[in-house]
């Protein structure tokens, strides 16, 4: 078995990998580092958690080492663009640990921090610049950071950028760049468009493949859980309660909705947190750190979580809500089973999502084993809206008109009022009885636990 050793790179940079959990290369790292180092551009293709920011990182760094003097004012050696704050912050650290007692400067740009902060710590110049393509435009409109001698370009996480429509942006931020650089693309799967951008942007690039796109990792024990909408926070209450004291990430479609499970679940008893596009860049960084520390034993989030998450604690990954593009179902699970660990996957599907399931299982080339309900027959799939239909309402609650997710405990209903005995609505307050609109077949898009007939 290779070491880093074999591969060639920096003394200096051994001696930081040394007091890391990196001890030898994964199948991607010794496959593509060696290219790396040659200078070929390069395509790696490779499942979440193997180790891909290290395959671009090691190689990356030991060239820039060999430069021997700082990078002008507002210049940049190296740029790493990735499609969320998440992930640029996990690229910055693993960075940081790799350059340990070297002058390699890196630097982070993301939107939602100080734009004149950012603009301070690029006027010196830096070596690497991680950044979130959004931020980046708006600091070389500013005239605050020069790409013109800018060697590397790096493109993580590339599918997801163009799922989140950064390909324009990226034709933005490429004519700032010389033709002549090394550019390296890595993704966890290959969407059609992801050839279109490597034909763009590369240069008779080496590919590197260690995996088939969207194959998860074999340590994941997955299942899907056929149940309605309605009923999906009690079963995700359950689920949780099986496993205590063992940390799960648990994805919902929307931010809205994200937000109203994180509180339902506090008033239900867990110590939960939420990211989401809603949150600032310091709730969201206060929120990660608490949960990675273990002060959070629940994390839900929307897909700006699934390419950012490096927590190997992380023992469960639900999908409260399947998520639209199925290789989303990829990156999502691809948060446990993390540094060797095993983990446990379980997908609730609702009557309107027996489409999501469909392609995710198309993607996978095989069915996810049931672990709970029955798959629902064409009829009732074809009769519930789906997600993002009656939504006029109320923002974030599609499925049933008028019901709210509250952050209330359920089952313990007086009188049908949803609320524990001596919390009732007073005399003359809510809907009469009567007046709730009439429920035909299960309905998705809206997760407030139904009234239990059980």
């Amino acid at each position: 078995m290779a070491t880093f050793a074999d591969l060639g790179l920096s003394p200096k940079i051994l001696k930081a990998l040394e007091k890391t959990t990196l001890k030898t290369p994964t199948p991607i790292q010794e496959q593509a580092i060696p290219h790396i180092m040659q200078g070929r551009d390069l395509m790696g293709l490779a499942q979440t958690g193997t180790g891909k920011t290290a395959a671009f990182g090691l190689p990356l760094l030991h060239r820039l080492l060999d430069i021997g003097h700082p990078p002008g004012p507002k210049n940049v050696r190296a740029l790493i663009l990735a499609p969320t704050r998440e992930l640029i912050a996990q690229i910055k650290d693993n960075f940081e640990v790799f350059t340990k007692g070297t002058a390699v400067k890196i630097t982070m740009v993301v939107g939602g921090a100080s734009l004149f902060k950012q603009a301070q710590a690029l006027s010196k110049g830096t070596d690497v610049l991680v950044a979130t393509p959004g931020r980046l435009i708006d600091l070389l409109e500013r005239g605050d950071v020069s790409l013109e001698k800018c060697g590397y370009l790096v493109l993580d996480e590339a599918d997801h950028m163009l799922d989140m429509g950064f390909i324009h942006s990226l034709r933005k931020i490429a004519k700032h760049i010389p033709l002549k650089r090394q550019t390296l693309l890595f993704s966890a799967t290959m969407p059609k468009d992801i050839s279109e951008i490597a034909d763009t942007y590369l240069r008779d690039p080496i590919k590197v493949q260690v995996a088939p796109p969207g194959k998860p990792v074999e340590r994941i024990s997955q299942g899907v859980h056929f149940i309605p909408n309605g009923d999906k926070a009690r079963m995700l209450e359950e689920y949780l309660k099986k496993h205590p004291g063992e940390q799960a990430l648990v994805f919902g479609r929307t931010k809205h909705g994200s937000e109203k499970l994180a509180k339902l679940l506090a008033v239900w008893g867990f110590k939960v947190g939420s990211i989401h596009g809603n949150k600032s860049q310091n709730q969201r960084d206060r929120t990660l750190t608490e949960f990675r520390n273990g002060e959070l034993d629940v994390l839900v989030a929307t897909d700006v979580a699934a390419r950012g998450i490096d927590i190997p604690t992380v023992r469960h990954v639900y999908n409260f809500d399947l998520p639209n593009v199925p290789e989303n179902y990829v990156h999502r699970i691809g948060r446990t089973a993390r540094a060797g660990a095993e983990g446990s996957s379980i997908s609730f599907c609702a009557p309107a999502e027996m489409g999501e399931l469909q392609a995710i299982e198309k993607l996978l080339k095989k069915p996810l084993p049931m672990v709970g309900g029955a798959p629902w027959a064409a009829d009732i799939a074809a009769a519930a809206p789906k997600p993002g239909q009656n939504r006029g309402q109320r923002p974030g609650n599609g499925g049933r008109q008028g019901q709210k997710l509250t952050a209330k405990p359920q089952g313990q209903r007086a009188g049908g009022s949803g609320k524990p005995a001596g919390q009732g609505r007073p005399a003359g307050q809510g809907k009469p009885a009567g007046q709730r609109p009439a429920q035909g077949k299960p309905q998705g898009g809206s997760f407030a636990p139904r009234r239990d007939a059980r």
